[in-house]
């Protein structure tokens, strides 16, 4: 565990001087900056920010990390001809670049709301609420971007499956659902879209956010019944225990082909 810190504190340290982290912590805090000048209520800046953080955060998380592993390659090898373990070095730069770009986004939306105000009781819960699902969604696309680059050997490969992966998952996949459901509209769908629902990692976020935060503008069609059917404590206890196997499996998966991987 000593070295697996160690590895994350080095990594830390390096992705913290890269420019494009800090122009994704710019990015936010201008753009939560802009929106409290033009809006002025912390509530309606928060339904802003969260349609953006669903689609922005999946997105530099998933390319940021696959471009990260291909480019620490040489390090990487050097590393592995140390005596240490291949599981302390691939989860120790995991851990610290999760760790920067988490910062990263923290800050970027964090300190805007010190300055300008937290608001009531309400627009508070929904910012943690915020500020969780974000994580989770940094963690779980980071996880996918080191297994994508467990498997790919190629760069290109690997970029272009990222970003086919974000395309998916954060644009198809909804309307995929819809039309599924439009199309077999006659037979009893509700149940199977739920379970489709917890197959999509930012689906599960969005939920997460509608239950929450009552944010109805961006109810998709599998979050509307999510919503619906389990608008509960249980259901959002399915919802978050799905975000967790959503960060813990591709992470298994992919420090296995990590082990096996001929450097």
């Amino acid at each position: 565990m000593k070295q697996i810190l160690q590895f994350g504190l080095f990594s830390l340290k390096d992705v913290s001087r890269n420019m494009w982290l800090l122009i994704y912590t710019a990015f936010f805090a201008l753009v939560t900056i802009g929106l409290f000048q033009f809006q002025g209520h912390s509530g309606k800046v928060i339904v802003s920010i969260t349609s953006i953080c669903l689609v922005l955060i999946p997105l530099v998380s998933i390319l940021f990390g696959t471009m990260h592993f291909y480019n620490q390659r040489e390090f990487t090898e050097l590393m592995l001809t140390q005596p240490v373990k291949r599981r302390t070095v691939y989860t120790g730069i995991y851990l610290g670049l999760a760790t920067a770009l988490v910062i990263g986004f923290l800050a970027g939306v964090g300190f805007p709301y010190l300055i300008f105000g937290m608001g009531g009781e309400i627009e508070i819960v929904s910012l943690l609420v915020l500020i969780v699902v974000g994580t989770a969604l940094t963690l779980i696309f980071l996880a996918v971007s080191f297994l994508i680059g467990a498997i790919f050997d190629d760069k290109g490969k690997g970029i272009a499956a990222a970003i086919s992966f974000w395309l998916v998952t954060a644009i198809l996949y909804d309307g995929f659902i819809l039309y599924i459901a439009t199309v077999l509209s006659d037979y009893p769908l509700e149940k199977p879209l739920l379970a489709l629902s917890m197959a999509n990692p930012i689906d599960l976020a969005r939920v997460v956010l509608l239950v929450q935060s009552d944010i109805a503008a961006l109810m998709g069609y599998t979050g509307a019944v999510f919503n619906r059917f389990f608008g509960t404590s249980l259901g959002i206890a399915i919802a978050l225990l799905s975000l967790t196997v959503w960060i813990a499996a591709p992470l298994h998966w992919g420090l296995a082909r990590f082990r096996k991987k001929d450097f």
